[in-house]
């Protein structure tokens, strides 16, 4: 198991902002916000459609990120980048995105064995299925997939692939978002994360496996993942299941939560949208895993979604509220706790077709235990009586409720008041 510190990684999105400058200038704040970790979208140079994950080469940075006009094989201003992240003692993670490229990639010519093709000998292009609709299929037609299954060359693209990740760890960066990471085989994998963890140790590899079968995320397993990504953020509170998921994925490596990802619609804009839900989701994800993940603007109640494509500075600025003083001292309060800073495991102690729900979160040892209780009721106040509390969290002498204040403890009492979908920690 992974026993280092948790991972509390702020997404800056790079559409947010107008220039890598501006990534570092932004430093500050998130240090503020007890983040230990910046992950950047896709900035290399695109292709035709613009869109961050079409990358055209993976050696040139985007232009639309660079000052007045910089050279794209110039990598001054991203060394300066991760080195403020250093000095201020944070990990910088960035996408590795490596199932296909842009159509316009130069490697298409270079190393035409590397990409999928049909039987007439045409580059397929990737494409996704709807696990609740089969019929409902995404086709990616900007991006040329690369063959993981039939390449004759294979050895050759696997070093390629490793150059390309020692090119940046030579540039400051320590950690790697794995786009798709089921979509490529688990030999391929173990091979680019041991040669990557024999250049630097420390070296962090995360597993994006939304969207994916079960078995698709088990046969990650003995990669070297350092972390999977989690379904958590949707999690309505009704079933068991992502508990049953975090049970049965925990033994390949910790997870992350996030409330909210450039892949999802903002949280603003589902029902009911409220600063409430934004603090239940943050507090949540929190929780639920070792690993956090926060996406840029989810602090201010970012209405406009994230667009790989169209996203603009102008949306970052556009703000409801301020959430970065009560952001920070969540991430504080878990780096305080033992039980949050490891996967741990979860069991539900009441029923789910309660209005209530109460869990514990256990270490790994057992050693040490959490209890919380969720008021479920998204529009509702909820007034939880002591004969209501379960026997289990007898023995937990104090109480947090970090809506109001997670540096607060107070003694249980008669009764415990909670806001509409407010969650209080017993320890």
């Amino acid at each position: 198991m992974n026993t280092t510190k948790p991972a509390l990684i702020y997404n800056l999105f790079p559409r947010l902002f107008e220039t890598i400058d501006d990534w570092t200038a932004h430093v500050d704040t998130i240090e503020s916000m007890n983040f230990n970790a910046i992950y950047i979208n896709p900035f290399h140079a695109v292709g035709g459609s613009n869109s961050l994950y079409a990358v055209q080469d993976y050696y040139k940075l985007n232009s639309q990120f660079l000052p007045n006009q910089a050279d794209v094989e110039d990598f001054k201003p991203l060394e300066r980048f991760t080195a403020e992240c250093k000095r201020k003692g944070m990990k910088v993670h960035m996408d590795l995105v490596i199932n296909h490229t842009a159509n316009e990639s130069p490697l298409i010519t270079e190393h035409p064995q590397w990409f999928k093709r049909d039987q007439n000998g045409t580059i397929v292009h990737p494409f996704a299925i709807d696990p609740a609709n089969p019929s409902d299929i995404t086709v990616w037609g900007d991006l040329s997939e690369i063959d993981y299954e039939n390449n004759p060359d294979m050895d050759k693209l696997i070093e390629y692939w490793d150059r390309m990740i020692a090119f940046y760890q030579n540039k400051g960066f320590d950690g790697f978002r794995c786009d798709a990471a089921y979509k490529i085989p688990a030999s391929v994998w173990q091979r680019l994360i041991t040669a990557a963890k024999k250049r630097n140790p420390d070296a962090e590899f995360l597993a994006e496996t939304l969207g994916c079968t079960l078995d698709q995320t088990q046969a990650l397993d003995n990669c070297g993942f350092d972390y999977l990504f989690n379904s958590s953020k949707w999690w309505n509170f009704e079933s068991s299941w992502c508990i049953d998921q975090h049970c049965q994925f925990r033994h390949i490596a910790p997870s992350v939560s996030f409330p909210e990802s450039h892949d999802t619609c903002r949280l603003t804009n589902e029902q009911p949208g409220s600063f409430n839900m934004h603090k239940n989701r943050y507090l949540l994800s929190a929780l639920f895993s070792k690993g956090l993940l926060m996406t840029s603007g989810y602090e201010y109640g970012s209405t406009k979604d994230i667009n790989v494509v169209h996203s603009t500075p102008e949306e970052f600025k556009s703000r409801q509220w301020n959430m970065e003083q009560w952001i920070g001292s969540v991430n504080s309060f878990k780096l305080r706790s033992p039980v949050l800073c490891e996967e741990g495991r979860w069991r539900a102690i009441s029923s789910y077709d309660w209005d209530l729900l109460f869990l514990i979160k256990e270490s790994e040892k057992g050693e040490q235990s959490m209890g919380v209780v969720i008021n479920k009721d998204w529009h509702n106040n909820r007034t939880v009586r002591r004969d209501e509390i379960p026997t289990h969290f007898s023995g937990y002498g104090n109480i947090i409720k970090p809506f109001n204040d997670p540096e607060k403890t107070i003694l249980p009492a008669d009764t415990l008041n909670l806001e509409q979908s407010e969650i209080a920690l017993f320890f």
